[in-house]
């Protein structure tokens, strides 16, 4: 074996204390600029944490914090097929996205000054300093995906989500709450082995990086969870975290090798498709990480 149990149990591991509570920090001070902002303070707004941090699978290397800011009272909507707005009684909203982003980036700028914040095509990268980490500070719309159902009070049921317009791109849409509530059932299921191995698999591609092993370059965080999540359950009853990886790598890696055995998979969230066109990677992209991952390793 070219990595040890000693050192899958260190890498299984969540941030220090001290990194926890410079994520912690940035949250903080996301949610005091916003709430500082006049024009903001009158608008129906959530701010929470996502992503890896939420979910407690970062890692130290990868550390920044997913920061979401949704403005409730217009929604982007998908609503079933010969169904549109008029069906379920919308109407247009009146904010444009691009008028609340650029309300977002007056707020980060006015609390963290112009050195302190950046653009970017999705989202504002807010600058760490010597008690935060980076934040990821995105702006949305809640997301509204009709099921066509009534509730018992008669509204329509939808899945309710975030979306957001980058400056350059098409609407992209996630689901926050999905994520993490899968997650901690899962991790439960698991006796909690299932966070523990995306974070092995996090700092063992981070590891692969440093070393230039083309193929774990490009490989995303949410990527990794993903793939762990479709793993099955039986793949985590082992006592060492050895035989744990091997068989979710092993299992994972059969099961991309061809289209057809992987072309239901979903995200950790079960409501988009892990494979698909729009989607930032490839099955072909992770079946090379997850062969690449077996040999790093020292897998026979």
């Amino acid at each position: 074996m070219n990595i040890s149990e000693e050192t899958l149990t260190t890498w299984s591991k969540g941030p220090a204390d001290t990194e926890s509570a410079k994520c912690e920090n940035a949250e903080t001070a996301v949610r005091k600029a916003i709430d500082a902002d006049d024009n903001l303070a009158r608008l129906d707004i959530s701010v929470f944490a996502q992503g890896s941090y939420k979910a407690r699978t970062n890692v130290r290397q990868d550390s920044d914090v997913d920061v979401c800011v949704r403005y409730n009272s217009t929604f982007f909507p998908d609503y079933p097929d010969g169904k549109t707005k008029e069906s379920f009684g919308n109407v247009d909203g009146t904010m444009k996205f691009v008028d609340f982003k650029d309300m977002v980036e007056t707020a980060l700028k006015d609390y963290f000054g112009d050195d302190g914040v950046t653009r970017g095509n999705k989202a504002f990268d807010v600058h760490a300093n010597t008690y935060r980490i980076d934040a990821d500070v995105v702006p949305t719309f809640e997301h509204r995906r009709y099921t066509g159902k009534q509730n018992a009070d008669g509204t329509w049921e939808y899945l309710s989500g975030v979306a957001f317009k980058p400056d350059n791109g098409r609407l992209i849409k996630n689901w926050p709450d999905h994520n993490y509530a899968n997650g901690v059932t899962r991790n439960n299921a698991t006796g909690r082995s299932y966070k523990r191995v995306i974070r092995i698999l996090k700092r063992l591609r981070n590891k692969m990086q440093d070393e230039n092993i083309a193929d774990a370059s490009d490989i995303a965080s949410f990527l990794i969870e993903c793939l762990v999540w479709n793993a099955p359950l039986e793949a985590f009853n082992y006592d060492t975290y050895t035989a744990i990886v091997r068989h979710v790598l092993a299992d994972v890696w059969n099961k991309t090798r061809t289209d057809e055995d992987c072309k239901e998979w979903g995200e950790v969230n079960e409501l988009k498709y892990l494979f698909r066109p729009l989607q930032p990677w490839t099955r072909e992209q992770a079946n090379k990480f997850l062969y690449a991952a077996w040999n790093y390793i020292g897998y026979k």
